[in-house]
Order: structure tokens, then sequence, then C-alpha cells
């Protein structure tokens, strides 16, 4: 009877070990549906971007297009009539002016088609992956649509919420501009690495205007490579800048385990910068 008993204990406790595995699996797709949901909604955002881009590509381009039709019949008036020929050539150097202003915008507009093609493809992937969860949740980043602009705002974000001290990688003095630095509370410690070219007046304008601040230390990296933010050694974000202008790898984590690998790659760009 007792080994019965026995018997029967280890068989619930293999039943709950077996419930509590289902449920963390189960927690884990949840947030995994979560996650793609978000990234899908970040993808979409971007298209409706692309898709206004577009539209007023094509307006300006049929506005140039109905101003040049306008240009050649008074060309053709003025030969017709034998008028100022000074007048006449005027014209003709506008319509070439016109010819290349389209030219241009019809190369944006083609670029702007093949980004809302990539960004309508990787949705179609998520959405895909969604119904088959047996598909990995690991993302295909070679071609991912991460602009620096939205790595500047999540940048942004996470510095207001710094307490005591953050470390800041950016390819470009210029670049810091955008992060609203003066915002952040007086007491935060801030270790700045970026490009600073001295013989640029806005790069020494900008670098006298924040080292007067007795809260930034600024060193020089030329590399140009990646944006990195760590607040408070709780956060961090690290971005690798991509072969094409808004492609890039982005890490943005609080998972304490996460931060402390990563620690090495970013120290990197503070360690490798020289004094300004």
């Amino acid at each position: 009877m007792e080994n019965f008993d026995n018997s029967l204990k280890k068989q619930l406790e293999a039943k709950d070990n077996l419930i509590k595995l289902k449920d963390e699996q189960v927690k884990t797709l949840e947030n995994s549906l979560e996650l793609k949901n978000d990234f899908i909604q970040t993808l979409e955002t971007s298209i409706n971007i692309k898709d206004e881009k577009a539209k007023t590509l094509e307006k300006t381009i049929k506005l140039k297009e109905e101003n040049e039709i306008e240009l050649k019949e008074e060309i053709e008036k003025l030969i017709s009539t034998a008028l100022d020929p000074l007048l006449l050539k005027e014209k003709v150097e506008k319509i070439k002016e016109f010819e290349k202003e389209i030219e241009i915008l019809n190369g944006e507009l083609s670029k702007a088609d093949e980004e809302l093609e990539s960004l309508q493809i990787e949705i179609e992937k998520i959405r895909k992956s969604e119904s088959n969860p047996t598909i990995s949740n690991i993302l295909e980043s070679t071609n991912i649509h991460i602009t620096k602009s939205e790595i500047i705002e999540k940048m942004r974000g996470v510095l207001q919420n710094a307490l005591h001290k953050v470390m800041i990688v950016a390819p470009n003095i210029l670049d810091l501009q955008d992060l609203h630095l003066y915002e952040v509370r007086s007491s935060v410690s801030m270790n700045i690495a970026c490009l600073v070219n001295e013989g640029i007046d806005e790069h020494t304008e900008l670098l006298d205007e924040l080292l007067s601040l007795d809260n930034i230390s600024l060193r020089n990296y030329e590399r140009e490579d990646r944006y990195v933010l760590t607040r408070d050694g709780e956060e961090l974000i690290f971005a690798v800048i991509g072969e094409s202008e808004n492609n890039h790898l982005v890490i943005h984590t609080k998972d304490s385990n996460h931060i402390r690998l990563l620690n090495s790659l970013t120290m990197e760009g503070w360690l490798a910068s020289r004094k300004v």
C-alpha cells in the first residue's frame, strides 16, 4: 500500500511538473505573439509614412510635368511669333531643370516603392510565423528596417529615466542634438563617445556647449559604427549600423544577464576613444 501511495504521489508530481512546463510554454508563446504584434504595428506605421511620401512624390512629379508642358507651349508660341531669343533660351533652360528634377523625383519614388514592398514582405513573414507556432521566434535581421530616428527616439525616452549614470556612444556629435541632453537631470553623470571633427565649426561649437555642462565627459570615437546607451547599469540599447541606410540591428533589454554579457561591447566605444 505504501509503495502504491508513493507511486501515485510521483505520478501526480510528474503531472504537476508537466502542467507547469505547459503553462510556461504558453506564457512564452503569448509574450512572443505580443512582441510580434508590436513589431507589426511599427512596420505598418512605417508603411503608412512611406505610402504618404510616395503619394507626395507622385503629386510633385505631376506638377513638374504640368509646368514642363506649359513651358513647352510657351516656347512653341515664342518660336511661331519669332519673339525675344533670350526669353526663348531662358524657357529652354527651365525645361531642362524640370526634366532633371523629374528624373530625381522618379528615382526617389522608385526607392520608396522598394521600401514599401520590403516592409510588406516583412509583415507577411511575421504573420505567417504567428499562424505556425513551430516557426522560430528569432527574427532574421539582415534586411530589417529600423531607422536612425527610431533609435534616437528610443534612446531619448530611456534617458529621461536616468538617475545616476549613463554612457552614450553615437556615430557623430551632431546626433547628440536630437537626444536633448539638456533635459537629463543635472545629477546624472554622462560619459559620451562620438566622432568630433574639430575642423568643422558646427562640431566645435556643439563640443564647447556640451563641455560647459559639469555632468558631461566627452571623447572622440572615430569608427561611426554604433549607437549605445546604458542607463544606471539597468537598461541597455545597442544598435549596430548595417550596410544600407536604414538597416540597424537593435538590442534593447533590461535583463541583467544580457547587460553583463554585452558589457564589453558597450564599453568598447568609450575605451577605444580618445580625449578631445
